[in-house]
């Protein structure tokens, strides 16, 4: 376990970020939280505490995958009992989608913690990529009415247990190594599996972010790879943010907001890569 210490500007500068990171999910939704570790690691600066490749470096990077783990995953918590009291959480396909996923999120964790912090985080921006291109691919249309039918309809449609409970596992390993939320894999994993609509499948999928995350924050803890403090004030920057965002949101085109941050992330992916290119060659 690596002892860091924090300074009253690093603190105040995580909260920004949770800002930020709050913000963005508020404006265009799915996408926004892929930006937690980079910016825990290179605008609070925890990424420039140790020169690249040195060993206290692989843990702080270790470190702050699982600090924001546990911030995303508390404030998918937060953000599902606000869809929930509108009617958008199915808790059963929900809780299928998620017990599977727990094993999954604490197998991912492990085997993260197994990789080298730099190889992580360069494969990570990679994912950030994938993201992006979904999220510019995206034309964020409001709700359409056939998904008000799809409403009516989906509780004919019998869960695929075949399905769910597979998918539930993948999505979870996959958010597990790389310590993110997933609701860009968990959203299409619950329509594909258990026959949601998307604002129910959005609604649903905070469950299992939620979870995911502070699974995978609880296997970075058994590793003493974690900074609580720092989580919490990420989360109160975020729900602040996102409370914000959503104002903003409803006087700015969604297409266009999501084309302007997909070309921000793929430019914060590009630099994060940068940053840890030695990590081709270190993947353990």
């Amino acid at each position: 376990m690596i002892s860091i210490e924090i300074t009253p500007i690093e603190y105040i500068l995580s909260i920004i970020a949770g800002l930020i990171v709050g913000f963005s999910l508020g404006l265009i939704g799915g996408g926004g939280s892929i930006l937690a570790v980079p910016l825990l690691l290179y605008f609070v600066g925890l990424g420039y505490l140790y020169p690249q490749g040195t060993p206290q470096s692989n843990e702080i990077d270790h470190l702050v995958i699982g600090t924001t783990a546990l911030a995303v995953g508390l404030n998918a918590y937060i953000n599902s009992f606000m869809h929930f009291k509108k009617g958008d959480v199915k808790v059963k396909q929900g809780i299928l989608f998620t017990v599977p996923g727990i094993v999954g999120s604490f197998i991912g964790a492990s085997l993260g913690l197994l990789v080298h912090g730099s190889s992580l985080l360069f494969f990570f921006g990679i994912l950030m990529i994938v993201v992006a291109v979904l999220m510019w691919r995206n034309k964020g249309k409001p709700a359409r009415p056939v998904d008000d039918v799809m409403k009516e309809i989906e509780s004919s449609c019998k869960i695929r247990y075949d399905r769910i409970l597979p998918t539930g596992f993948a999505v979870g390993l996959l958010s597990g190594f790389f310590g993110i939320g997933g609701g860009f894999l968990i959203v299409p994993g619950l329509i594909f599996s258990a026959g949601l609509c998307m604002l129910r499948a959005v609604g649903t999928s905070l469950i299992a972010v939620g979870t995911f995350g502070v699974v995978s924050a609880i296997r970075y803890t058994m590793a003493g790879e974690i900074s609580v403090l720092i989580s919490l004030l990420y989360l109160a920057g975020g729900v602040a943010g996102g409370y914000l965002g959503t104002k903003v949101a409803t006087s700015i085109p969604r297409g266009m907001l999501r084309k302007i941050f997909a070309i921000i992330i793929i430019l914060v992916a590009i630099y994060l890569m940068y940053q840890n290119i030695g990590g081709l060659f270190k993947i353990i």
